[in-house]
């Protein structure tokens, strides 16, 4: 049952388990700012205090916007079954597989639960559990700070660096050096994966560039190379952002009339989304329509 308690009551020891998403974060600033904060924060009741499992976000921005209460709800008094609950929900909760792997390693280390403990506990195969501890397992301390504060995408360590980290002759140390080098530099996952293949394959010099922090140079030479298909690196990447443009019409358009689409906090930061979207309509289009009669006399 939810309750309203101090903010300063709240334990946030496990905050580095979960990611820090800015941009997110910022909008959800607005959405509590206008409507306050609609689902409650969620914890233990354990040790004398209530440590927080789920609601950093929402912590945060309460601490921001100064407010003094937040709606709390308890998942019981054991920290390791307050666990459990959140990682049965995951899909619900929406945590990511990295959070998943971060709460599984507390469990497994700290609260000593096996691998076939997990896996029943869960209603999860063993292979399931060892995969995200595994993934966690690959990464050296600085690596996984960068990730979960946000600074390195998630989705450029599986995809982009994992793959390399599988070959003979790049060290765990290498790897460390590349996250350390491009985290919190803004750049995209495209970017990240070129200058991950200039690293690591292309000569010592570009390598030095990139650890001496100097990526735009690199990156210039990357994208002004030309490519089997004829395409410049440039020119690839617009092609790929028009698919997935293309792509996304169509998933939005085929979602947003889904009845699953009922909470407030959906409502709130979907209508920030969309109004910034309707915004950029006709500019957008009307690029879109140069490009396309460019496109057509060429």
């Amino acid at each position: 049952m939810d309750q309203e308690v101090e903010l300063s009551s709240l334990d946030v020891r496990y905050q580095s388990l979960r990611l820090k998403q800015d941009a997110l974060e910022e909008r959800l600033l607005a959405a509590i700012a206008q409507r306050g904060i609609e689902e409650a924060l969620e914890g233990v009741d354990a040790h004398g205090c209530r440590v927080l499992l789920n609601g950093f976000k929402r912590y945060r921005c309460a601490r921001q916007l100064g407010l003094a209460k937040v709606p709390y709800s308890s998942l019981g008094t054991d920290e390791a079954l307050g666990m459990l609950s959140l990682l049965r929900t995951a899909n619900h909760r929406s945590l990511s597989i990295l959070e998943q792997a971060a709460f599984l390693s507390e469990l497994r280390h700290t609260h000593r639960l096996s691998v076939a403990e997990l896996a029943a506990e869960l209603s999860r195969s063993k292979a399931w559990v060892s995969m995200r501890l595994g993934l966690l397992a690959e990464m050296s301390p600085a690596v996984r700070r960068q990730l979960f504060a946000g600074a390195f995408p998630v989705y450029s360590f599986m995809y982009s660096l994992r793959p390399f980290m599988r070959l003979n002759g790049i060290t765990g140390q290498q790897i460390e050096q590349f996250v350390e080098a491009v985290s919190g530099r803004g750049l995209s996952v495209r970017e990240i994966e070129q200058l991950a293949h200039g690293f690591f394959r292309g000569p010592e010099s570009f390598r030095q560039e990139i650890l001496k922090g100097n990526l735009a140079l690199p990156l210039d030479r990357l994208r002004n190379a030309p490519s089997a298909d004829g395409c410049s690196e440039f020119e690839r990447i617009l092609l790929g952002d028009l698919e997935l443009t293309q792509k996304y019409m169509q998933r939005i358009m085929g979602k947003s009339l889904d009845p699953r689409l009922q909470s407030r906090a959906f409502h709130a930061q979907s209508h920030l989304l969309t109004g910034g979207i309707l915004s950029r309509a006709r500019a957008f289009f009307h690029t879109l329509r140069q490009l396309h009669d460019r496109n057509g006399q060429a």
